[in-house]
């Protein structure tokens, strides 16, 4: 009879699998959008230690500090019904009221944000905050304030998307530049039905993500909080709006 418990996958008899398993399990996977700077990062230390092991030996850790910023981790969303999550893994700065990026088109009334200020250690993938469609994407350019500025969310560098729920609320999510990021990736496009925690996009080295939160919100978080993107409620939607 064998000892291995039902449901449990029998442990693989080849160390070396095994220990491959194990870190795929432990070290999170990478966005695509970094592959080119590891690949990059990666060539360059080769060319390094062909004339010196320290030049080379800064390569290598240059190249997998690269890796680790491009990280995408596994998330698991919460299943309670009703709530808007943390698009982004970072620290909450803001919670005021400011009306939606005009870009968007929608009415010029304000409603509570929420903006979360992501260092270079965090992770830089966004998430969506809920499970619906996207219905509008509006890229503007513009500065590259530090992003933990107050004026950041109308200055700098910004990708706003409009997104309505499954429970028919809108939500809008604005990937911000920081002071040394200067390219916002968005992977998803106007009319795709996407799941709560999805990724959607990325920026890249040092920024911000502000979240519009329909009127009637209950929020879940304080300002000086920590959020994990895809897992950390931020607020309590209102009842059903249809």
């Amino acid at each position: 009879m064998s000892a291995t418990s039902p449901g449990k996958p029998a442990p693989a008899s080849n160390p070396i699998a095994h220990a491959i398993e194990l870190a795929r399990e432990t070290l999170p996977p990478m966005h695509p959008a970094g592959r080119p700077f590891v690949l990059g990062g990666a060539a360059a230390t080769l060319l390094l230690r062909r004339f010196s092991k320290p030049l080379g030996t800064l390569g290598a850790l240059a190249t997998v500090a690269t890796a680790a910023f491009f990280r995408e981790p596994r998330r698991v969303p919460p299943t309670r019904p009703g709530l808007a999550i943390a698009s982004a893994d970072g620290l909450v700065s803001l919670i005021e009221d400011a009306v939606p990026p005009a870009e968007l088109g929608l009415p010029a009334e304000p409603r509570t944000r929420v903006s979360v200020f992501l260092s270079v250690f965090d992770v830089h993938v966004q998430r969506t905050p809920a499970a619906g469609v996207i219905e509008k994407i509006a890229y503007r350019p513009g500065k590259f304030l530090s992003a933990d500025l107050d004026k950041a969310s109308e200055d700098n560098e910004r990708n706003s998307v409009l997104m309505r729920t499954d429970d028919g609320h809108e939500l809008v999510v604005v990937q911000i530049a920081g002071l040394v990021a200067r390219r916002i990736v968005c992977q998803v496009s106007e009319g795709e039905k996407v799941g709560a925690g999805d990724t959607y996009g990325l920026i890249r080295f040092g920024s911000r993500v502000d979240l519009y939160l329909p009127p009637g919100s209950t929020l879940l978080v304080r300002k000086g909080q920590r959020t994990i993107g895809g897992e950390t409620p931020i607020a309590e939607l209102p009842g059903r709006s249809r």
